[in-house]
């Protein structure tokens, strides 16, 4: 087996050393080696480890290949591996591993009847629990080992109360990283990527720990520095729209800035919260035409769940040239927010002083302290309908976030 190993640090030593046990995790902040130490002890293992099935799990293939299978490419070099989208599999040095996602709670039944010899996560605690504790009872091979990498979430997760805090009761061994611990990382970006990050965020991302999501969601916006009176040159526009019936429905409209800053410029809100007041969908339909006479938004990124209305726009997009570039809004409701949030936080995320409720709903939007309880992160479902029509624009434009986030 010809992998080039890179020189790990001595934290990564050590955690390549102890991790012996049934259950090996590697758990603690963003960018600080964790993943690469995981990673090179999962190549020590299929080198080493017992004969049989091995598997690589993921939320989703597009993460486990981010996530993973480019680093193990990296290391091992493009002769030494070979991932086949197709069957789901990749051969890592001659060894043949599985690939398998674990986004929902359906996923545990892909790996019913299945007996590992090994298996690597990513992103563990963003696993359904059922999964993984159908993963536990799969690895029956007399030394299968589990390896698998974590960011924190709340102290409540079934991760950390049912197995990290239970280290001494399991055959667990469990490695806590913190940003400091990869000294390959230059000081100016570690003081950069510490900017993006504040309060939930930062403790978890910044400093590894997991702790609660409690009290305001964007307790970083502050008027007097996120609120504005001119919105400069645009580079490019789009919509987000969340949909209510008896709900609030709310339109924002998000610009990109030729100072590489997101601006929402303008909103329209509507609370139709009884029949007196209720629209229609081709009524919201007019007036999302009235209120984007004079713009040409790139998107018009709405509500996944507002089945009837997308189709109402898609029909009337003879009327309205901005009709004609419809699409689901990105619902990753956590990766939103926090995308959201370091926007905010790097400054690079302002409102026009005349979208009022979205103020008012930056300053109100709250975690559920009831889905604490449960171990989620989870918002309230008030004062939220601005709040998520801004996440479906910041969380589906994507690579355009990215670049912010680099100029940043």
């Amino acid at each position: 087996m010809a992998f080039e190993w890179t020189e790990p640090s001595p934290k990564q030593k050590l955690s390549i050393a102890k991790s012996t046990a049934r259950i090996n995790l590697w758990h603690g902040a963003v960018r600080s080696s964790k993943t690469i130490a995981s990673v090179l002890r999962w190549l020590e293992f299929l080198k080493k480890g017992p004969k049989g099935k091995k598997l690589i799990i993921g939320k989703t293939e597009r993460t486990i290949k981010r996530n993973v299978l480019d680093v193990i490419a990296d290391i091992v070099g493009s002769r030494n591996f070979n991932y086949n989208r197709g069957l789901g599999e990749v051969t890592i040095c001659g060894h043949k591993c599985e690939i398998a996602s674990a986004n929902d709670e359906r996923a545990e039944s892909k790996i019913r009847g299945v007996t590992l010899a090994g298996a690597y996560g990513d992103e563990i605690s963003l696993w359904p629990e059922s999964f993984f504790t159908m993963l536990l009872s799969r690895l029956s091979v007399p030394g299968a080992r589990l390896f698998g990498t974590t960011n924190p979430e709340g102290p409540h997760h079934w991760l950390k109360e049912n197995y990290i805090d239970r280290e001494q009761e399991l055959s667990l061994r469990s490695f806590h990283f913190k940003l400091e611990d990869n000294p390959a990382l230059d000081h100016t970006f570690i003081e950069n990527l510490k900017q993006e990050y504040s309060g939930v965020w930062y403790q978890r991302y910044i400093n590894g720990l997991w702790v609660l999501a409690e009290g305001l969601i964007y307790d970083m916006f502050e008027r007097d520095l996120h609120v504005v009176e001119e919105i400069p040159d645009l580079k490019q526009t789009w919509v987000g729209i969340d949909y209510g019936t008896s709900n609030p429905t709310a339109f924002v409209l998000v610009g990109m800035g030729k100072d590489n800053k997101l601006y929402i410029i303008d909103e329209f809100y509507h609370a139709g919260d009884d029949m007196s007041t209720s629209k229609t969908d081709a009524e919201y339909s007019v007036e999302l035409q009235r209120w984007l006479a004079g713009w040409e938004p790139r998107w018009i990124f709405i509500d996944p769940s507002a089945k009837s209305f997308r189709t109402q726009l898609w029909r009337d997009r003879s009327q309205c040239p901005a009709f004609q570039n419809i699409a689901k809004g990105n619902n990753e409701v956590l990766d939103g927010i926090r995308k959201v949030s370091s926007l905010l936080s790097t400054g690079n995320l302002m409102v026009h002083n005349r979208c009022e409720n979205v103020i008012r709903e930056f300053g109100a939007y709250s975690w559920d302290p009831k889905a604490q309880e449960r171990g989620e992160d989870k918002p309230l479902e008030k004062n939220d309908h601005t709040m998520d029509a801004v996440r479906y624009v910041v969380a589906s434009i994507g690579s355009t976030f990215e670049r912010v986030m680099r100029v940043a």
